[in-house]
C-alpha cells in the first residue's frame, strides 16, 4: 500500500485558509466586541437620561423621535411642493427644533420654581415635572400633526381619523393649560 503525499502547494494552501479562518474570527470578535462597546455606551447615556429627565422622559424621547421624523418627511414632502430645498431652510428649521426643545427645558425650569416656592412653603406638590411633560406632549402633537400633513403634500394617504385625533389630544392639552389662564383673569 502506497500512500501517497499531498502536494506541498495544497498544504500551504489549507494552512493559509486555516489562517486566514482564524484571523477572520479574531477579527469579526473584535468587531462584536466594538459593537457591544457601542450598546453598552447607548444604554448607559438612555439610562441616564431616563433617571435625570424621570416622567419626562417618554414624552421627550417621543418629541426627538417627532423631531427626526418630521425633518425627514418635510424634506421629502418639499419635492412635491415645488420647494427648493436650501441650507438657510435647512438651518432654520433645525434651529425651529432646538427652540422646541428649549421650551421643554423652559417648562422644566418652570416646574423647578413651583417646586422651590412649594417646598419654601412647606407645601409638597406631588409631581415634578408637570408643566415641561404638557410642553413636550403639546410640541409632539404639533409634531405629528406636521408630519401628517408632510404625508398628504407628498402624496401619501393617511387614516381619515388620524389627524382628527392628534388634534384632539393638542385642544385638550392646550385645554388643560388654559385652566391656569383663565384663574389669572378672575383674580384680575
Amino acid at each position: 500500500m502506497r500512500i501517497r503525499a499531498r502536494p506541498v502547494w495544497s498544504y500551504f494552501y489549507v494552512q493559509n485558509n486555516n489562517f486566514l479562518t482564524k484571523e477572520r474570527k479574531v477579527r469579526e470578535m473584535k468587531k462584536m466586541e466594538q459593537m457591544n462597546n457601542v450598546k453598552i455606551m447607548f444604554t448607559a447615556v438612555i439610562a441616564f437620561l431616563s433617571s435625570l429627565l424621570g416622567v419626562l422622559a417618554v414624552p421627550v424621547y417621543l418629541m426627538v423621535a417627532c423631531n427626526i421624523v418630521d425633518y425627514i418627511t418635510g424634506l421629502i414632502a418639499s419635492k412635491y411642493r415645488a420647494e427648493d430645498i436650501n441650507s438657510y431652510k435647512s438651518i432654520r428649521g433645525i434651529f425651529k427644533k432646538v427652540c422646541m426643545w428649549l421650551l421643554v427645558v423652559v417648562g422644566a425650569i418652570v416646574d423647578q420654581l413651583l417646586l422651590y416656592a412649594s417646598n419654601m412653603m412647606g407645601i409638597a406638590l406631588p409631581f415634578t415635572f408637570l408643566v415641561a411633560c404638557i410642553v413636550a406632549v403639546w410640541i409632539d402633537c404639533n409634531e405629528i400633526i406636521s408630519i401628517l400633513e408632510n404625508i398628504k403634500d407628498a402624496g401619501g394617504k393617511i387614516p381619515t381619523f388620524l389627524e382628527p385625533l392628534v388634534k384632539n389630544i393638542r385642544s385638550q392639552v392646550e385645554s388643560k393649560a388654559d385652566i391656569l389662564e383663565d384663574t389669572d383673569k378672575g383674580d384680575e
